[in-house]
């Protein structure tokens, strides 16, 4: 646990919370929010912050828009803040810009819920019951060891049979998963990684086009935005097209201008079947959702897809209005521009710490740092030091609770705060190497 300021206040507020509610909902790093506007929060004692979590990406387009506010403002107006799945203007009005901000040949029809993990729930449904209309043993799901999907039952069995998903009770026998290519390991980059990691985790008789349904892929591995190499996604398409396999792509926090590109995907060069999405869809508010191919959703036997906030009119406002300011403020291109120059920071902190650095990585304005062990203590405590040295200097940054922090600043960033709070980071760094030495 990271605490701000005066220690056995933040102890106090923690017993307060957690009064009446679970543990769980306890952050790691303990700072109690009173307003917040474009990249700057504020705490119960007017400390300024900059947040370099969006609200763990979630608020990309930067706090208390003015844009955002007055179309959210007049949705609420309008007197029914829901609608269950009725038809409404922003309904029909979200939908269609959503589709042509995707802009992908396949990637032309929707199913809009509230949160990411209802958004892999449903993509699992779909998946499953498309492949079962095609051959009743196509239900199989293959996903990468070490991503991560959700919290619900099924999207965490799709992280693995770990201890995670331990309290499921089972594991289900058609989710199956292959390696992840990380950077440090041996042939992470060389061509057959791909179909080498599928000899050692199937059968050799083992028939993909009568059993597996889909492939998914978080877009990047969130801990540490570690990025695939782009020749094994290229050969995961291939083998998808080959054995008639939905290609999905999990963009929660990929989506939406964060790594430079409307959606992750495209770093890779592919046209996937399939992506969900969520966090930076609805700055903040809860809207997530499925797009697909027309092929996908217009299978008669795929039935039942309802939802009793899907297309929430007030989420549909603020859907659109994340949309509109993505194109107006051309955030595609800044996460790009300004992420060339985060990254170029992060790069020079590696080689000056390289004693407690492991590396940097990212694309866009998703960046992370990988500590290491060294002496006699671990990377996740230097994760943390740095963390709680960060917040102190005014800087809010994602501790993930393992050897990395996160960082991915609101799009709307500047070079300006961009190096500014590369500063706080790099004196935070020297001050905990400094410490131990």
């Amino acid at each position: 646990m990271i605490i701000s300021n005066n220690s056995q206040k933040y102890i106090r507020l923690k017993k307060k919370y957690t009064k009446f509610e679970t543990q769980n909902m306890t952050p790691n790093i303990m700072i109690k929010w009173k307003r917040a506007d474009k990249i700057n929060i504020f705490d119960v004692e007017n400390k300024k912050y900059i947040d370099f979590t969006s609200g763990i990406f979630a608020s990309s387009i930067g706090y208390n828009n003015n844009y955002l506010k007055k179309v959210v403002k007049q949705a609420v107006d309008k007197g029914f803040n829901h609608t269950y799945h009725f038809y409404n203007n922003y309904r029909e009005q979200y939908v269609s810009k959503l589709i042509k901000f995707i802009n992908s040949p396949k990637l032309n029809k929707c199913f809009l819920v509230s949160s990411g993990t209802e958004a892999t729930e449903t993509a699992i449904k779909v998946a499953r019951i498309h492949g079962g209309s095609i051959n009743k043993n196509k239900i199989g799901i293959i996903t990468i060891k070490g991503n991560w999907h959700g919290r619900t039952m099924g999207s965490q069995m799709l992280a693995g049979n770990n201890h995670a998903s331990k309290w499921i009770g089972f594991f289900d026998k058609n989710i199956h998963q292959i390696d992840f290519p990380y950077p440090w390991l041996k042939n992470f980059n060389k061509s057959n990684f791909f179909n080498n990691t599928i000899k050692k985790n199937f059968k050799k008789n083992f028939n993909f086009k009568k059993n597996i349904s889909m492939i998914m892929l978080e877009t990047f591995q969130g801990w540490g935005a570690v990025f695939y190499p782009k020749n094994f996604v290229k050969n995961i398409e291939k083998f998808c097209k080959k054995n008639k396999i939905i290609l999905c792509f999990d963009e929660m926090q990929s989506g939406f201008a964060r790594t430079g590109k409307k959606f992750g995907y495209e770093h890779y060069d592919v046209n996937p079947d399939m992506i969900c999405c969520g966090k930076g869809m609805g700055s903040g508010f809860p809207l997530s959702g499925v797009i697909a191919s027309k092929k996908i959703f217009d299978n008669k036997n795929i039935f039942g897809l309802s939802s009793t906030h899907s297309a929430n009119p007030v989420a549909c406002a603020a859907g659109i209005a994340t949309i509109d300011i993505i194109n107006k403020k051309k955030l595609v291109s800044n996460s790009m521009r300004q992420g060339k120059l985060l990254h170029k920071n992060l790069n020079q902190f590696v080689v000056k710490f390289n004693k407690i650095l492991n590396t940097s990585l990212g694309k866009g304005l998703i960046a992370s740092l990988i500590f290491k062990n060294y002496k006699n203590f671990s990377g996740k405590y230097f994760a943390d030091k740095v963390s709680q040295k960060c917040l102190k200097r005014g800087l809010l940054v994602c501790n993930t609770g393992r050897e990395s922090i996160k960082l991915g600043p609101p799009l709307i960033i500047d070079s300006k705060t961009i190096n500014k709070a590369s500063k706080i980071i790099f004196q935070s760094i020297e001050e905990t190497l400094n410490e131990i030495n």
